[in-house]
């Protein structure tokens, strides 16, 4: 960095973290590896730890009917998004909350947990109130007819 001076050298070991994580995500490098950057940035990249979802996989829910929630696990690790519903009736669920932890957030992940929280609610034959105001957005963002004809007001 000897030609580089004031202000722009010390942004240049924030953008060696910055075009590590571009790198890993667009071109599908692991994460924590080192990679030589044009300024010398290879060591700031290399201890540059981010919990990330990976973004060339595809986003994978489960249902689990026993405890009324749809999951997504994040990154193989104990972190996991949530969408959880109740039963208030024989034929009838309440959408109540979706949480995606902060790290997460702004992926899409809680559209996938809503989108098969509405897709269970048309197949099964279902009518659904929805509580989470998440599903409500989704919903609105959304209008499948199949999703309407479910809802209760």
């Amino acid at each position: 960095m000897s030609g580089v001076h004031g202000p722009i050298k010390k942004l240049l070991p924030h953008a060696s973290v910055l075009l590590h994580l571009l790198l890993s995500v667009l071109l599908g490098w692991p994460s924590g590896m080192r990679y030589p950057l044009p300024w010398g940035g290879e060591n700031m990249a290399q201890s540059a730890h981010f919990n990330v979802l990976d973004l060339n996989m595809s986003i994978r829910v489960e249902h689990d009917r026993r405890r009324r929630q749809f999951t997504v696990s994040l990154n193989g690790s104990h972190d996991r998004a949530v969408l959880l519903y109740e039963y208030v009736g024989k034929r009838t669920v309440d959408l109540q909350h979706t949480e995606v932890p902060d790290a997460y957030r702004g992926r899409g992940i809680a559209k996938h947990l809503a989108k098969a929280a509405m897709d269970f609610v048309v197949e099964e034959g279902l009518k659904a109130h929805l509580t989470c105001w998440y599903i409500q957005k989704y919903v609105k963002e959304n209008p499948q007819p199949q999703y309407l004809e479910c809802i209760l007001h």
